[in-house]
């Protein structure tokens, strides 16, 4: 490696182990990792056992390896994971592990794969693994997800390079889109970072919005209401133990959860979406009293319906997130295919469960608590799917009906 490229890396490492997951002494820690990757995990693997983790443990997989499972291996296999899987993920997530997932894949990996059988996988995940997914929703554990390039997935982001240049290039994107740059400090950098996103998560909190209304050209126009005491994060979050971590890198969000029951009228992406290994383009959805209505999308429609089907709460929505149409993501005009980094260049909302920490000591309630407070607390899924635009205005309503302009022209006004 190239010993400037070999720093940045070093410094990534770092910002992952000290910052995303915030690793504590004792401690277990799990990568989930593809074998491209591997160089990174053993860097992440010594930065992990420097700061004091009990164990490091990682999960690897592979492109070629996972498509040729989900082609040929026996159906009966789709519709449990394996117990020793299961033992393995959630007993880790009672322990209060720290979990790494690197986001690098090839977007179109699973192109012709039978989609009935991701969706009867998916359903079995969410059973067999839901105490782990459970605790992961509700900060039981320290989690970050992190990436960096893979040649398939840097070929399709940039298809006119060379597989070499268009490595170089992501690694550009993926650098800047995480603050690390040559002699830098990406952990100060971030600690800034994520006081500024919390400062707007704050402001918005404060305003406690009965509504927001979203409109724009390319045909959202939508009217989403908010449940009673909820909360906009953004940046870092705490997890249960008290231990700080920033469970997405990059992250240019400020995020809360709607009313289940509270959205009504049109939403449209205004980028791809990558789904089980599938890019999903065109989507538009119509809700009523919360619920998805009607969905399209003008490329691999089935996929999105699988996943929009794979529950009753998978037929609403989870997330909203706010993201300037400014952000340094989407200025460098890169679609990355990969939606860590697309969510963080628009705004976005998610369909499935929503995040406890959304409603004031979520993190405490139960499912059907949550319910009653208002927000979509079981699904086995949460899709992201970005819909800023350039032209995107937010409207907020507060309790005694006033208008105040939340976005004007895709950024923030308030």
């Amino acid at each position: 490696m190239e010993k400037s490229f070999e720093s940045k890396l070093r410094q990534y490492a770092r910002l992952v182990v000290s910052v995303g997951v915030n690793v504590q002494k004792g401690q277990p820690v799990m990568i989930a990792c593809p074998v491209d990757c591997a160089y990174f995990a053993r860097m992440l693997t010594e930065e992990a056992y420097k700061a004091g983790a009990k164990d490091v443990i990682i999960s690897w997989r592979d492109d070629f390896c996972s498509r040729q499972h989900w082609l040929y291996a026996d159906d009966s296999l789709f519709d449990a994971v394996y117990p020793w899987e299961a033992d393995q993920r959630n007993t880790l997530g009672r322990e209060g592990v720290a979990y790494i997932a690197i986001s690098a894949q090839d977007p179109e990996n699973l192109k012709g794969v039978d989609p009935e059988r991701q969706r009867r996988y998916n359903i079995a995940a969410g059973r067999d693994l839901k105490e782990f997914y459970r605790l992961e929703m509700s900060n039981g554990f320290p989690w970050c997800v992190v990436s960096i390039p893979i040649p398939a997935w840097a070929k399709k982001v940039f298809p006119n390079a060379s597989e070499e240049e268009a490595m170089a290039m992501l690694w550009d994107e993926i650098f800047n889109a995480v603050r690390i740059k040559e002699g830098g400090d990406a952990v100060a950098e971030w600690h800034e970072h994520c006081k500024r996103l919390e400062e707007n998560a704050k402001k918005m909190t404060q305003y406690a919005f009965a509504e927001l209304h979203y409109k724009n050209s390319a045909g959202t126009d939508l009217k989403v209401k908010m449940p009673d005491n909820h909360i906009w994060l953004a940046g870092g979050d705490d997890a249960k133990s008290g231990v700080r971590f920033v469970a997405n890198m990059p992250t240019e969000e400020v995020f809360s959860a709607p009313l289940r029951t509270g959205v009504d009228g049109t939403l449209v992406a205004t980028k791809p979406l990558v789904l089980n290994g599938n890019v999903v383009e065109g989507i538009k959805f119509t809700f009523k009293d919360g619920r998805i209505e009607s969905i399209h999308a003008d490329a691999n429609e089935q996929t999105l319906k699988n996943e929009v089907g794979l529950d009753e709460g998978s037929h609403y929505l989870g997330e909203i997130a706010l993201v300037p149409y400014d952000s340094p993501i989407s200025l460098s005009g890169v679609l990355f295919f990969n939606t860590l980094f697309d969510e963080n260049a628009s705004c976005h909302f998610a369909f499935g469960e929503a995040y406890p920490a959304c409603v004031e000591g979520g993190d405490d309630l139960s499912p059907e608590e949550l319910l009653a407070r208002g927000i979509n607390a079981e699904s086995n899924t949460h899709v992201d799917f970005m819909v800023g635009s350039r032209d995107l205005t937010i409207t907020g309503v507060t309790k005694d009906g006033r208008e105040i302009p939340v976005f004007v022209n895709g950024n923030f006004a308030i």
